[in-house]
């Protein structure tokens, strides 16, 4: 498995900076990077406009410090200056319409999992979020998976 680094330039939109989070998080895992080391390793992958953003954020409060803001923060972040709050809107109005068009589950999971990371604010907790998951679900698939009593976000995808 390959451990190469993603770039992402700030430019990319919303889907896109979600996407540079898993593949950044997929290397974290495959490299056992530590908690110390995510934001440091994140930032040598940053270009152009990112780049710069992340330039003027470290320079205000020194290198060093901005190197030890928890990965979730720095993720936080850059949510926040790379998904602007109309765009934001746009996300939370179509992830609370959001239901499956006809049989296609795939399209309906991977969508729910982009809006999810994108609007935190609209699920509270993981019960939830696996709650609004499968009441989304057609009829005919929610019953079954309802019945299995999924634990995670994961096991619901995966029992669908």
């Amino acid at each position: 498995m390959s451990c190469q680094p993603f770039n992402f330039k700030g430019t990319e939109g919303a889907v896109s900076l979600i996407c540079w989070f898993e593949r950044t998080e997929s290397i974290f895992s495959c490299s056992n990077c530590i908690e110390d080391c995510k934001v440091k390793f994140a930032n040598d992958t940053l270009t152009e406009e990112a780049l710069s953003w992340w330039n003027s954020f470290a320079q205000l409060i020194g290198i060093y410090e901005a190197y030890k803001i928890p990965w979730s923060e720095f993720k936080k972040l850059l949510i926040k200056k790379y998904c602007p709050r109309t765009e934001v809107k746009k996300m939370e109005d179509e992830f609370y319409n959001l239901t499956v068009k006809g049989n296609d589950i795939k399209t309906y999971v991977r969508r729910f999992q982009e809006l999810a990371v994108l609007c935190p604010t609209k699920v509270p907790n993981p019960e939830k979020l696996i709650e609004v998951f499968i009441g989304r679900l057609p009829r005919s698939i929610k019953g079954n998976v309802t019945a299995s009593k999924p634990q995670t976000l994961e096991e619901a995808i995966t029992i669908t």
